[in-house]
């Protein structure tokens, strides 16, 4: 397996997304957190100033049982990893939603920047390129409102304009597509996660908990690299199907292993604390 850079904040989503979200196994320990991130080469340092930066955004919420700190997903963390969760479980995760082009346009007020970066984070990870200035392109019919249900809250009213349009004659989209894109930069990184988890799955030490978490985070990162464009526009090597059955493979070794160590970690007794402590 090649060895890939990986951040906490990804490898935290990958987990949480595979073993929370629909779980419910209640708060989780920051040691088991801490554990499965050493195992993807994060140390806990890193990892605990990530899960800080998680509560202050509102994703994670912290509390306290002894000794122990513990995390739970807030109602904003759950509906940011269940819009994330429909493409990393679709059967046809690099195909586009329908046929034409859905344009976006928005106007976000110079003094909310962090607002405007999360607004663009979230087209990205829609498959959304910038065309022109203000003006953003999608292949096929993205649910928009899914896709920006966790800003939801926090756009002002009117924020973003929408449309769903279709190629005209005699303005063919090839070129604005290829404008928007790196279509060559996105088969690379294709190449890169088959080439990262294709042959023996080699453990080297690493927990099936860890190694289930660096997948995911690798196919979540890939995802948002690949915009789902028509087929038409790549040509008879296109990864794509390749990406996909390396990744199912992988997981699909991994499943059980991973789920039995989660619920061990689960069912293993906290420290207690100290008496007066």
């Amino acid at each position: 397996m090649t060895v890939r850079s990986r951040q906490p904040r990804q490898l935290i989503f990958a987990f949480l997304g595979e073993h929370v979200l629909d779980a419910d196994p209640g708060p989780i320990r920051a040691s088991i957190l801490i554990n499965v991130l050493d195992g993807a080469g994060v140390a806990a340092p890193a990892t605990r100033a990530t899960l800080d930066r998680l509560v202050a955004s509102g994703f994670l919420e912290r509390t306290r049982s002894g000794r122990e700190i513990l995390f739970s997903l807030t109602e904003h963390g759950t509906a940011v990893l269940r819009e994330g969760a429909g493409r990393v479980h679709s059967s046809h995760p690099f195909d586009p939603v329908g046929s034409g082009w859905t344009l976006v346009t928005f106007s976000i007020p110079e003094e909310h920047r962090t607002l405007r970066h999360r607004l663009r984070s979230t087209l990205t990870w829609a498959g959304f390129a910038p065309l022109r200035d203000g003006l953003w392109l999608a292949p096929g019919k993205v649910d928009l409102a899914a896709a920006l249900e966790p800003l939801r809250g926090d756009l002002p009213p009117n924020a973003v304009l929408a449309f769903h349009a279709r190629e005209l004659p005699g303005y063919p989209v090839a070129e604005s597509v290829r404008a928007a894109w790196d279509i060559e930069a996105i088969r690379g990184e294709h190449l890169s996660f088959i080439e990262t988890w294709t042959g023996p799955l080699s453990m080297n030490g690493r927990a099936a908990l860890s190694m289930r978490a660096m997948l995911v985070a690798d196919w979540l990162a890939l995802l948002r690299v690949d915009p789902r464009l028509p087929r038409v526009f790549m040509d008879e090597q296109w990864p794509a199907n390749r990406s996909y059955e390396t990744y199912h493979r992988v997981h699909d070794a991994l499943l059980a292993g991973s789920d039995a160590e989660f619920h061990a970690l689960l069912n293993r007794k906290p420290t207690p604390a100290r008496p007066g402590g």
